[in-house]
């Protein structure tokens, strides 16, 4: 049987590491490599983006896994980490939104990471 939460959840990752990796790649290494920032910085944070990257990829794999394959009780247990990082990853944003980085705001880092930590709460 499916897990239509935890599968729903696992489709938003997906499709945000699709966006991050092709279409914000693209936005972000724009600004960076147009600034002036050094060469070591601007490298450095092309690995932390797609670091970002990594993890949406992760956890589009693990809540299928889950999902689909094995929702088995000992291995939901994978899920509480994704459901754990990906909510606080969401008040982050939100409460850097609201203390002076606005910008952050109209980002949808915030809302994708909630929903996929709701939604893969809402399939255990």
């Amino acid at each position: 049987m499916i897990n239509w939460f935890l599968l729903s959840a696992s489709i938003i990752s997906l499709v945000g590491m699709v966006f991050h990796g092709v279409a914000g790649h693209k936005i972000y290494m724009g600004n960076i490599n147009g600034s002036d920032l050094e060469s070591l910085t601007k490298s450095l944070s092309l690995v932390s983006w797609h670091i970002f990257t990594i993890f949406l990829l992760v956890n589009a794999i693990v809540l299928a896994y889950v999902a689909y394959v094995a929702y088995r009780p000992d291995f939901v247990l994978a899920t509480y980490p994704i459901i754990g990082v990906n909510a606080l990853g969401s008040v982050l944003f939100v409460f850097l939104g609201f203390t002076g980085h606005r910008s952050l705001l109209k980002l949808p880092g915030a809302y994708l990471m909630g929903g996929t930590a709701l939604l893969a709460l809402l399939g255990l």
